[in-house]
This record gives structure tokens, sequence and C-alpha cells, in this order.
């Protein structure tokens, strides 16, 4: 259920029909047509302080309940306040200052981490519908907010992340069994491939068909019940990469963005689209999975190379 605007704004004086506009985009208000706004029936009494401003100088405002008449019909006007882009275009900043740390001095730093803590504050604000991208957006603010702290605060004790994913030494993880799920997607092909080239150059992979089956002494990864899974907003991938240290990579970082978008939603990535489709193409051409995993690592080691500078944000 909606609440919807229907204004005519006076022509005079211009000052009120400014600040109508601004007042409207502040609330994130989309128009159905010119003089139609629509916000969740629940915040409908944001909208009465334009009203009450509008009919005070010769205007016309009036609120009227909206409800769709179809499944087809509530997707669309709930699509009407996806905040995909304004969550994309946030994240590339996040981006631009987390590869930027090691450039600028800590006061700075830590003035434009604020203001990207004011400016994700602001979009879900707005963000009336919350779901995996704000989640994700959270997960993304608290760790630029921990490399900045051990940049700029080397030796000082860091708070237990809210996601409880413990450190670990990868030197006692080498020559080890790993088992996933067989048929690997996004997340399972990248885990694999980041626990062979950055944990574990000997790992030796198990496809597994039934996960209730995991041999001897195997460490499991994205499944239920396994060693590394998701943990909170991360899926495998981001969690091995916090678990051994690798999460400060700003090119990690990057692809982990795009696995996560990928495998669970969330904050649009530019270069999801093609990944996901190579991957699929391989999909189809490898039907033995350590072979996939052979040609997706191609892949994933071409995604590294590229410099940071050289990614859309």
């Amino acid at each position: 259920m909606w609440s919807i605007l229907f204004i005519t704004l006076p022509t005079q004086p211009t000052a009120v029909r400014v600040r109508v506009w601004r007042a409207l985009k502040a609330l994130g208000c989309p128009a159905l047509r010119d003089g139609a706004y629509l916000l969740p029936a629940a915040r409908q009494a944001l909208f009465q302080p334009l009203v009450d401003e509008v009919n005070e100088h010769g205007g016309s405002a009036m609120v009227l309940g909206l409800s769709p008449s179809s499944d087809a019909q509530r997707d669309q006007l709930l699509a009407l306040f996806d905040r995909s882009e304004a969550y994309a275009q946030w994240r590339g900043e996040v981006d631009v200052l987390a590869q930027g740390l090691g450039r600028m001095g800590e006061p700075d730093a830590r003035r434009r981490w604020r203001a990207l803590a004011q400016g994700l504050q602001d979009i879900q604000l707005i963000d009336y519908y919350p779901g995996e991208a704000t989640r994700q957006a959270d997960a993304a603010l608290a760790a630029l907010k921990s490399a900045l702290d051990t940049h700029f605060s080397q030796g000082e004790p860091q708070a237990r992340p809210d996601h409880g994913i413990a450190r670990l030494d990868p030197r006692k993880f080498q020559g080890r069994r790993w088992a996933t799920r067989a048929r690997p997607w996004v997340d399972r092909l990248a885990s694999a491939w980041l626990i062979h080239r950055f944990i574990d150059p000997q790992a030796d992979f198990v496809w597994l068909s039934d996960v209730s089956r995991l041999p001897r002494g195997a460490l499991g990864f994205d499944f239920e019940g396994a060693r590394f899974s998701h943990v909170g907003a991360r899926v495998t991938f981001e969690v091995l990469l916090a678990s051994f240290g690798l999460d400060s990579d700003a090119r990690l970082q990057r692809l982990g963005g795009v696995v996560h978008y990928l495998d669970a939603g969330g904050i649009p990535v530019p270069e999801a689209a093609g990944l996901e489709a190579v991957l699929a193409g391989l999909r189809v051409l490898h039907t033995n999975d350590d072979g996939l995993l052979a040609a997706a690592s191609a892949v994933f080691d071409a995604l590294l190379a590229v410099p940071t500078e050289s990614h859309p944000s």
C-alpha cells in the first residue's frame, strides 16, 4: 500500500516551488507522472508539511491511498523505489578512498570516511525497502573503517568485528583437502581460486554431490555447516579474505564485490555481467569440475591483473 501526493504548485512565489521540489527530492519520492509522487503508506505523514505549504500559497495538494491491482503492478511500483544506483555510486567512492589511503594524510582520510558514513545514512534514510544492498554497504563501511584504523593506528587493539571472523594463519592450512559442492558456481569457483592462489597453493579440491559425506580431515567451504561459509552479510569469498588477512588488498576487495553481487545480490558492480556470462559459458564447456576450476582461474587471474585505477566506479 502506498500514499500518492497530487500537487499543482503555485506560479508564485518561486521560493515555494523550489522548497517543494527540494523536499520531494530529499524524501526520495518517485514520480508516477508530473504532479504525482509516491511514498509508502506508513510514511504518509511526511507529505503533510508539503500539502500545507502548497495549499497555503494558492496551489492545490491532496494525498490519496494507492493499492496495486496485481502482483505485476506491485512489482512495478516497488521498482520505482530501487536505490541500487545510489548504492553503486556510493560504493565506488568507498573503493576510491580504500585505494588511496597510502597517498593521503590521516585527517583527510578520516574526514572523507565521515562523509561516506553520512552519505550512506542519507541513502538509507530514503531506502524504504532495504535489502541486501544496504547490508552489504554497512559491511563495506565497517571494513573501510577497519582498514583506515589499521593503516593509521598500527598496533592499536581493534574491536572484534560484528561478523566475528577470526584471523587465521595460512601456514597452518597448507597441503589440505578442501571440499565444496559439485558443479561450482561463482562464489565456490572464486573461493577455490582464492584458496589455491593465496592460501594453500598445494590445495586438493573435492567436489561433493552430498555435503553430508565430507571426507575425513577435509576443510569444507560454501555449504551449510562448512568451516568457511557465509557470515553475516559476507559471502564465502569475502569470509576467506577476512579469515586470512587478504581483505586489505584493493584488487581482491573489488573482486569480492563482484562475487558478492553475483552470489547474493546487493550493490551492482560493472564487471558482474561480463564475469557471469564468461563463467556460464565455461560451465557448459567443462563438465569436469577440476577443468572448470582451471579455466575459471584464468579468468580470475585476468581480473586480478587489471589495475584498480582501471576499474569503473
